[in-house]
């Protein structure tokens, strides 16, 4: 019984720090985001590299969700894999034509989702 208890434990521990560092990575990227946007005259030459952080970013997330053995409810998965999607049609759009005013829904996505991975509300 100790040695389940410990195993919980451990595995608990792994995902939470998991959970944490990508929280800790998708606020990196909405900071990068809001730094540019901010400061867009200045700052538009970083977008591509910022886009490309969060285009590895999100296609990490949608090859976890996308294995059988992630341990989310298939219905999560599914919404992750649409939001992701949906974040690198926006990252390829941006690329493509770089506006600031279109980082607005990248920096709220990822802030959103940082704040669920952490347990607040967001």
């Amino acid at each position: 019984m100790q040695h389940a208890a410990q195993a919980y434990k451990n595995v608990a521990k792994e995902t939470a720090s998991a959970r944490e560092l990508e929280a800790s990575l998708l606020l990196k990227s909405a900071a990068q985001f809001q730094a540019i946007h901010d400061s867009w005259e200045r700052r538009k030459l970083e977008l591509n590299a910022a886009l490309l952080f969060n285009r590895k970013l999100w296609t990490f997330f949608l090859d976890s969700v996308s294995r059988d053995e992630n341990p989310l409810p298939i219905d999560i998965r599914r919404n992750v894999a649409s939001l992701g999607m949906f974040v690198i049609r926006r990252t390829i759009n941006l690329t493509s034509n770089p506006q600031p005013d279109g980082l607005g829904t990248l920096i709220n996505i990822n802030r959103r989702i940082a704040s669920g991975l952490r347990g607040k509300a967001a």
